[in-house]
């Protein structure tokens, strides 16, 4: 990551709203013009991984939902976005920052747990200094194995998407989603360049680390031992409505069309704190609608050829499947 972006994530908090996304916006315009080659579809990241045999029953591709919460006003429309998601047939994973700006309450964990949501770990605090020594980094990993011990969470997503795949062996997860395909946008601007999961090895694996890892495997782990990493696939809400400023969702669409027809993995990440759900939509919302419309569209185009489950069983099933890769079966 640039000093300048580094510098720009560090003072973030302290910019006014406004001078905060003129900034964004400025800066993706640029982008967009540079990279809209590879951006909102990267073609190179179609490739499945070596050995890879489909998802399960025949299933065309897979589709995962999760959530990042970023305040008190995310925290507030959890309950409404996850009711919305289970009345069109849907769940999903809602990532919470420990020692953020708010409080997450042990009921709503728990109710969205009991009601077949997952819950995750987004970053310690969010405050874009998770990765900025070796030795902090520890000192934070620790912190959030306790986290997701005691939420009873093996999912972890950095925040702003930074990342150091090799530092994150630390954290005691089954999976991270910290990455991407493709996605110019954000702070390290380097994807993935995979529409599928693959597996990060630890270098106590008796491996490199190495974001092009894409042999699959994957379990509930101490740390170290390597993780299953989930790259997301579909543009960020915030990106598309609140930084781009489109009006509907028919990138969304595009890309996941484009996904479907090569059977990889559409995972979406969007942000309740930015959804409005009635009344004035403020500058920095997009209507809930455009979301759950773009859930029925799957729905109807799509229904029963598609893989729906928590980032969590994904992450099992490429474990399970690896074993017999790696063990030769």
């Amino acid at each position: 990551m640039s000093l300048i972006r580094q510098t720009y994530y560090a003072l973030k908090p302290f910019l006014p709203d406004p001078v905060r996304m003129f900034l964004r916006r400025a800066w993706a315009s640029r982008q967009l013009k540079i990279h809209g080659d590879v951006w909102p579809v990267n073609r190179a990241a179609s490739v499945p991984p070596e050995n890879w045999a489909g998802w399960p029953d025949g299933k065309r591709f897979a589709l995962v939902l999760t959530h990042d919460v970023e305040g008190q006003r995310g925290v507030d429309r959890c309950q409404m976005l996850a009711g919305m998601e289970a009345a069109a047939g849907f769940r999903s994973s809602f990532n919470f920052i420990p020692e953020g700006g708010y409080e997450t309450p042990a009921e709503l964990r728990l109710w969205l747990q009991k009601n077949d949501f997952e819950v995750g770990v987004h970053d310690l605090r969010h405050d874009g200094k998770l990765y900025w020594s070796r030795k902090a980094f520890r000192s934070h990993a620790q912190a959030i194995n306790r986290y997701l011990k005691d939420w009873g969470a093996v999912g972890f997503r950095s925040g702003f998407m930074l990342r150091n795949l090799e530092w994150l062996s630390d954290i005691e997860m089954l999976y991270d989603s910290s990455t991407f395909d493709t996605d110019p946008f954000e702070p390290q601007p380097d994807g993935a360049q995979t529409i599928f999961p693959f597996w990060v090895s630890s270098r106590r694996d008796g491996h490199d680390v190495s974001g092009d890892s894409r042999r699959l495997t994957g379990n509930a782990r101490p740390a170290g031992a390597g993780y299953v990493e989930l790259p997301y696939t579909l543009a960020q809400d915030s990106t598309l409505f609140v930084v781009l400023q489109e009006r509907t969702d028919r990138i969304w669409k595009q890309k996941l069309d484009w996904i479907a027809e090569r059977g990889g993995m559409a995972l979406m990440n969007t942000h309740p704190d930015y959804m409005s759900f009635g009344g004035d939509v403020q500058r920095d919302e997009f209507k809930a609608e455009l979301y759950i419309n773009f859930l029925e569209y799957v729905q109807k185009k799509y229904a029963g050829e598609f893989w729906h489950v928590l980032p969590r069983e994904v992450a099992g099933f490429i474990g399970t499947r690896s074993k017999a890769l790696i063990n030769g079966c």
